[in-house]
């Protein structure tokens, strides 16, 4: 595929623009970036390492000369780690906030909001920041983009057990996170017409993401799944999309071909009921309103 001039047909300048991206030192964040300083952008780099992402900017730098970066330290399993980046990032312009950064299979417990850690990164996180950055974003008619997943229809949430503690399978616990976070958005920034929204999902991607599975079995299969998958590169452009697109209510953007493979196009939603949205969105409220008044330990 050549992204050279897909670019060229599906993007605009971002000159005098400053995007704000979590999870930017992974496989598909990096890509994003690139592209996102390829178009004359600004970068803020929202990651919980601090050498990993000092490394990263370095890099880029060295990429893109005069290449204007910013790195902000984040752990979204951490909601005071969350609140003190949230106050960082309210001090500067913000014109696009990508929600890039995600969790899938990883040691679970209970993060500090007394929530599953997978739900805490995914979604929990997520909204708190865009809920504290609305002010910011509604006074420069900004962009929020949304890194989805089609583990989002793998089943209706549970009103008994929200961020899923109870359920063992990633495949679960990862597709409730994230369609918590694409659907609460919908529906929150309805109420919030000078904001755009973007709910994009990349397909299936060779990232650390994936690489989840027993060492012995990643050996195996991480070659041939850099044959049958986009790479990060392709992968990342539903992303980049995103940044120029919006999404109508219950629309997103995703590969053309079974939401897996090819280039991104928009498709309308049709894995959700607009009562369970309204629901999810009522308990993503309540969640935001038991982390803005308690401080964690």
């Amino acid at each position: 595929m050549n992204t050279v001039k897909w670019l060229k047909e599906n993007t605009a300048s971002l000159v005098g623009k400053t995007v704000a991206i979590t999870g930017s030192t992974g496989g598909l964040g990096q890509e994003i970036c690139r592209y996102i300083l390829k178009l004359g952008g600004s970068l803020v780099l929202i990651d919980r390492n601090p050498e990993k992402s000092l490394r990263f900017e370095k890099k880029l730098k060295q990429e893109f000369n005069n290449a204007d970066i910013y790195c902000i330290i984040a752990n979204l399993e951490d909601i005071n780690s969350v609140k003190a980046a949230c106050n960082k990032i309210k001090k500067i312009s913000i014109d696009i906030f990508i929600h890039n950064a995600g969790a899938y299979s990883i040691p679970r417990k209970i993060s500090n909001t007394g929530l599953d850690n997978v739900f805490t990164i995914n979604f929990a996180a997520p909204y708190y920041i865009t809920k504290q950055l609305l002010p910011c974003l509604k006074a420069r008619k900004g962009r929020v983009v949304v890194v989805g997943s089609i583990a989002h229809n793998y089943g209706k949430t549970d009103p008994d057990d929200i961020d899923f503690k109870s359920r063992k399978k990633p495949s679960l616990v990862y597709g409730n996170s994230k369609r918590y976070l694409m659907f609460s958005m919908f529906e929150l920034l309805k109420s919030y017409p000078e904001i755009k929204l973007s709910v994009v999902h990349p397909g299936i991607t060779f990232t650390n993401i994936t690489s989840h599975y027993p060492k012995w079995l990643f050996a195996i299969i991480k070659n041939p799944m850099k044959v049958i998958f986009m790479p990060p590169r392709i992968a990342a452009l539903s992303i980049i999309k995103g940044i120029f697109t919006d999404t109508e209510y219950f629309t997103c953007i995703g590969p053309k071909f079974f939401n897996v493979w090819g280039k991104p196009r928009k498709k309308k939603l049709k894995t959700c009921a607009i009562d369970e949205s309204r629901q999810i969105f009522e308990n993503a409220e309540k969640i935001y309103e038991i982390l803005i008044d308690k401080h964690y330990p």
